[in-house]
């Protein structure tokens, strides 16, 4: 039986998931500075610090299991080339997600395995294609779409997406990319399956339905 396609993302109590690019690109320092803090509820937990491999020790309770669970259900990634771009600088050589991953993309280019087991394999033919190939390769797990916005924003409207999580961080940007920014509400409605706050976020879950 397959699996599910979600996509789980921090978000801030104004609606953004990342800050605004402008003239300060990802990675430099202002921009870092406010993704951080939106995310800063991830870094302290003991599996994110087991799975980067940043040593022992960390916090342990809902918000490590629910990192967990994302982890564990996840037998496949999607993302846009604008967030493996960034991320390629980033991640270390043992790339977080020890899965295949699909990389929506313009470009043709063989697939870049890193130690690990996370492979990246690079889609040229739509986002539907990359979908097809990582259901096959998840097999009953689950897929997720990983990122940027604008990637999984072509999911939801395309109605291929059927769950996903948020968690909403205890800050405000004012500006920058928004989660549902030109969404197709006439398509799309949602289901609340639950609420869970912790001492740093709130976790919200929705199921997609069509219209």
């Amino acid at each position: 039986m397959a699996g599910k396609v979600f996509f789980s993302v921090s978000m801030s109590l104004d609606g953004y998931i990342a800050p605004e690019a402008g003239g300060d690109e990802p990675g430099g320092k202002g921009w870092m500075e406010q993704w951080m803090e939106l995310q800063q509820w991830i870094f302290p937990q003991r599996f994110f610090r087991e799975n980067l491999k940043l040593g022992e020790g960390g916090e342990e309770g809902r918000d490590n299991d629910l990192l967990r669970e994302t982890f564990e259900r996840t037998g496949v990634s999607v993302m846009g080339k604008r967030m493996f771009d960034f991320g390629a600088q980033a991640w270390p050589e043992e790339a977080p997600f020890h899965t295949p991953v699909y990389v929506v993309t313009h470009e043709k280019r063989d697939p870049w395995e890193r130690p690990g087991g996370t492979t990246f394999h690079f889609v040229n033919d739509g986002i539907e294609s990359a979908l097809d190939q990582a259901r096959a390769a998840a097999g009953d797990r689950d897929v997720r779409i990983a990122g940027g916005g604008t990637t999984i924003l072509e999911y939801v409207n395309a109605g291929l997406v059927d769950e996903f999580t948020i968690a909403l961080s205890p800050v405000v940007f004012g500006s920058g990319i928004r989660l549902f920014e030109g969404v197709d509400a006439t398509r799309v409605a949602l289901e609340q399956i639950r609420s869970e706050p912790t001492s740093r976020v709130t976790h919200l879950t929705y199921a997609v339905r069509r219209r």
